[in-house]
């Protein structure tokens, strides 16, 4: 069983004792291609392929640093791209969990496809999702014994996404009775929010009130603008000036009324990012803990691809809270983790250890032998 990762008096937020599981993460597992040397999709006939979900980039970062990690999915009976997903899984140290769904021939059942270059230059990346047939769309909360899972086994946090939250009716309700297990058993539970307009398409009503509900039930909310404007329908900025300190005043002044309607939460969070082309971006962050801002102003970083950046930046803050760091540690090593996914091929980081992630903190560049 996994103890407690912190000392009483470093631990800031509460996390449960004697847990099995240091985070736990539902997900449709797919994969995604991408062209190699950077090229363009349309121009490319050689791909890099690899197991995707922003849910299990996020997990990543503490898999690969050792905490033990879960995910709960579905995967199609007897596919080839099952047992590799499965395959990727295991090789990121991360157990999983989830009913083997039959294919249902050649126009049923299949893992989603994430097709995405990486720009170059002032070519910008490009995604086409094709997720006809995605069988994380039939995920079911009857399907997984979540008595078991919260309380004879035991998680400390829970981060569920907008993106699954928002397949369908059945992971709608999945992802908030997972969210009620979790209060009920004592979890946190970190939610980003990650509205996408298409998915919410003919079903505003119903998803508005399922992630308000979550949304209450939430320890560390993540979102930006736009994300807690149309999932929660909480007033935007005000129009203000230009410029970095006008729109950091601006997510300060809207968290202030989020956090007067979601008072259950105690750390809000959002990265800050200006893209100067595909291969440099201004990087920062900014969260309130309690009473207290941290912010990390935006610095010059190098991209070599700048999918799940910010999936890397929640997996470094949430590893900060598992392991009981001060609040200002939480983002200074989600800003690291964050940065440390866009130097890579694939779409979630994977530190070799927390020394190579302070190192991209203190802008350490340095060889080591």
């Amino acid at each position: 069983m996994l103890l407690s990762l912190a000392n009483k008096e470093s631990m800031s937020l509460p996390l449960k004792q004697n847990s099995k599981y240091a985070m736990l993460v539902p997900t449709s597992m797919g994969i995604r291609i991408t062209p190699a040397a950077r090229q363009p999709v349309y121009s490319s006939d050689l791909f890099r392929m690899h197991a995707t979900s922003a849910e299990s980039n996020v997990a990543s970062v503490s898999s690969f640093l050792g905490l033990p990690v879960k995910v709960l999915t579905t995967f199609v009976q007897g596919s080839p791209i099952a047992d590799f997903i499965k395959s990727d899984l295991s090789a990121r140290h991360i157990d999983f969990e989830g009913p083997e769904e039959e294919q249902g021939g050649p126009w049923g059942h299949r893992h989603q496809i994430n097709i995405a270059d990486s720009g170059f230059g002032m070519r910008g990346p490009r995604v086409h999702n094709d997720r006809a047939g995605e069988v994380g769309r039939t995920l079911n909360h009857k399907d997984f014994d979540l008595k078991r899972i919260f309380e004879e086994e035991g998680v400390q946090i829970v981060h569920l996404s907008g993106l699954i939250g928002a397949l369908s009716t059945e992971t709608s309700q999945f992802c908030l009775e997972i969210a009620r297990a979790a209060k009920k058993s004592g979890s946190l539970i970190s939610y980003d929010l990650n509205h996408r307009a298409s998915f919410w398409k003919g079903r505003h009503d119903e998803l508005r009130k399922i992630f308000t509900e979550i949304a209450s039930l939430a320890d560390i909310l993540v979102g930006n603008e736009e994300d807690f404007q149309l999932c929660l329908g909480i007033p935007g900025p005000e129009a203000g000036g230009e410029g970095l300190q006008s729109k950091i005043d601006g997510f300060k002044e809207m968290i202030g009324r989020v956090k007067q309607t979601f008072p259950n939460a105690s750390v809000f969070a959002t990265t800050l990012r200006e893209v100067v082309n595909a291969n440099e971006h201004l990087w920062g962050a900014i969260m309130l803990h309690g009473e207290n801002w941290q912010v990390v102003e935006p610095r010059s970083i190098q991209i070599y691809d700048r999918i799940g950046g910010g999936d890397g930046f929640v997996g470094g803050l949430l590893y900060g809270i598992l392991k009981g760091w001060n609040a200002e540690k939480w983002i200074q090593f989600g800003w690291a983790t964050g940065a440390l996914a866009t130097t890579l091929f694939t779409d979630y980081a994977r530190p070799s250890g927390e020394e190579m992630v302070w190192s991209i903190w203190e802008g350490n560049a340095r060889v080591k032998r």
